[in-house]
């Protein structure tokens, strides 16, 4: 039982980050995760920065299709948590921000 809730907790590190560093911060998957929830987090706020300032092909191209992805990302980044594994997010997983 202990597994499926570092598995459910580490599935929220995709919508708020810093939950697995709070509840259990000795986990190497929850930390892993939560690393994982972080850098989705800056991609999220990088396109939108970037989809807001260009005129025309940031609000029409880079917001849509780079908020997709990141929507995308987060959907892979909970299926992999919830089922225990330690899979890297396509794109963005290979950066390391937490140790």
């Amino acid at each position: 039982m202990e597994n499926k809730n570092s598995n459910i907790i580490a599935a929220v590190a995709y919508i708020l980050f810093f939950i697995p560093l709070v509840v259990d911060s000795n986990s190497e998957f929850g930390k892993f995760h939560a690393n994982q929830g972080l850098v989705l987090l800056l991609l999220g706020i990088a396109v939108s920065v970037v989809g807001s300032i260009i005129p025309f092909l940031g609000w029409f191209i880079i917001a849509p299709i780079g908020g997709l992805l990141v929507l995308v990302l987060a959907i892979v980044g909970i299926i992999n948590a919830l089922n225990g594994e330690q899979k890297e997010l396509p794109i963005i997983g290979g950066i390391k921000l937490l140790k």
